[in-house]
């Protein structure tokens, strides 16, 4: 029985990631690398879908991009010149085989296949209301209920089809979609989640949650898929419909924190670069005397390299992280769980012992992993720890794709700064101000009443309605419009 991993539950867990290629002759070759890139976005499941003119083609399973498509013999089935792809980690929905993605369905105009990266937050409102009409849900994912709207969508084409659904949901999402003719991507009007376009020295379009699935195909960056625009790739090229009112854009802040990869570029910024710069307004911010900098592994290794370049104190790999401790387990042990971070990590003592010891990481979520590695680096010889957190404290919870625990079981929603320092156990507690986060990413300071990013998790600002949350009332936010098709 496969349980989840007792150790990984103290950090926000990544989304997923979508990825698609119209005219390659090896598209699904292509999609599967794609997604290797993606892996760190969702590490439960993944799925590829392939149209080669005739058929579609598809293999979905439980586990990593390597246990479903490293075989040749499962790609060499995927024929077509165009496919798409997904990595998921389950925000909304069960983690079986019937919520892997991408989903496929045959409606009278052909087969549509999604992929979905995201929340809807008022998927279980709609839901409801599909189902009283009659419509059978063959999944518990919010991804199905735009499936359903593109059913019984009056319109004609595949294109007036999905943007007749998106004008129903509310939430966050970055789509890629899969038809007879064409490789489709959307963005939500927010911009909340991420999407680029990209393109093969042989002409191939393709579309990607982060840079890094770009790079590993050696595609060429186009520019990101702005927000509340559909692209459509066919054999004409590419085409761009903007059917939503143009509104601010509100990407969410978290990805240039945590959930991209370092070497993406994220809205025309290096996410590596931003990470480093947080680390430098941490050590303006909350400096302390100490005689070492050590990341926590891996998400904390650019902040700490940047506060220690500010702080002018030495840098350190002192704590080792085990690449081979998976998501999940086959039943625990007691005597397994009670070793508990040192699966994980292990203390490099020889760097630790008798030294003032500044521990630096994304973020606090629960505080159990932050507990246990303050104690495994006491025990390594720290004579004083402190802590440096690269984001604000999380407060609230993210309805927008991310998973994150209930608001009550967030450590900073029932604890200020100095009890959940003497909670955690160090000698002292900081997390980046809003302000300096912001700065971070190159802007002066955060505008209270226009702010660039998603930030709800931090301020509880939520930029869209969260209708399935309370009946949506109590939460400040927009209903997005749409403008005629």
């Amino acid at each position: 029985m496969l349980t989840t991993h007792p150790f990984d539950d103290d950090h926000l867990h990544e989304e997923c990631g979508v990825f698609g290629i119209y005219g390659h002759s090896d598209a699904a070759s292509h999609t599967a690398l794609g997604l290797h890139a993606l892996q760190h976005r969702g590490q439960e499941a993944a799925g590829i879908v392939a149209f080669d003119g005739e058929h579609f083609h598809s293999h979905r399973g439980l586990g990593h991009v390597a246990d479903n498509f490293g075989s040749e013999a499962i790609i060499k089935t995927l024929h077509g010149h165009m496919a798409i792809g997904h990595v998921r980690y389950s925000t909304t929905g069960e983690t079986m085989l019937r919520n892997v993605q991408p989903l496929f369905a045959d409606f009278e105009f052909g087969g549509l296949a999604i992929g979905h990266n995201g929340n809807l937050t008022n998927a279980l409102t709609i839901r409801k209301q599909l189902v009283r009409r009659g419509c059978l849900f063959q999944s518990t994912t919010d991804t199905e209920v735009i499936v359903h709207l593109i059913a019984i969508s009056l319109y004609s084409t595949v294109e007036e089809r999905m943007i007749d659904a998106l004008r129903q949901v509310e939430g966050a999402y970055s789509l890629v979609a899969l038809t007879q003719n064409s490789v489709i991507g959307v963005r939500d009007p927010l911009g909340i989640r991420p999407l680029v376009l990209g393109q093969l020295p042989s002409g191939a379009w393709i579309l990607a949650s982060e840079t890094c699935a770009l790079d590993i195909v050696g595609a060429n960056f186009v520019r990101d898929v702005e927000p509340g625009e559909l692209i459509i790739l066919d054999h004409n090229g590419l085409r761009s419909i903007k059917p939503f009112v143009k509104t601010r854009s509100r990407f969410c802040i978290f990805e240039y924190i945590y959930f991209a990869r370092p070497d993406s570029v994220m809205e025309g910024t290096s996410v590596y670069s931003v990470r480093k710069q947080i680390g430098r307004e941490l050590a303006r911010e909350s400096a302390v005397e100490a005689d070492v900098v050590i990341p926590v592994p891996d998400s904390g290794v650019p902040a700490a390299l940047g506060y220690a370049a500010e702080a002018n104190i030495p840098f350190e790999l002192g704590i080792i992280r085990n690449h081979y401790v998976g998501r999940t387990f086959i039943e625990p042990t007691d005597t397994i769980r009670h070793l508990g971070v040192k699966l994980k990590h292990n203390a490099n003592r020889a760097h630790i012992a008798g030294k003032r010891v500044i521990l630096v990481d994304d973020s606090i979520v629960r505080g159990t992993t932050s507990t246990k590695i303050v104690e495994m680096v006491r025990q390594a010889g720290a004579t004083e720890v402190h802590m440096r957190i690269s984001s604000p404290p999380t407060t609230h919870s993210c309805f927008y794709g991310i998973d994150t625990p209930e608001r009550e079981k967030l450590l900073a929603f029932n604890h200020d700064v100095e009890q959940m320092a003497k909670l955690i156990g160090v000698d002292s507690l900081a997390f980046i101000s809003l302000d300096g986060l912001y700065r971070a990413v190159g802007e002066s300071e955060r505008n209270a009443k226009h702010p660039k990013y998603c930030d709800a998790c931090f301020t509880g600002d939520y930029p869209v309605m969260l209708a399935d949350q309370n009946g949506g009332q109590g939460q400040e936010g927009l209903s997005l419009m749409t403008e005629g098709l």
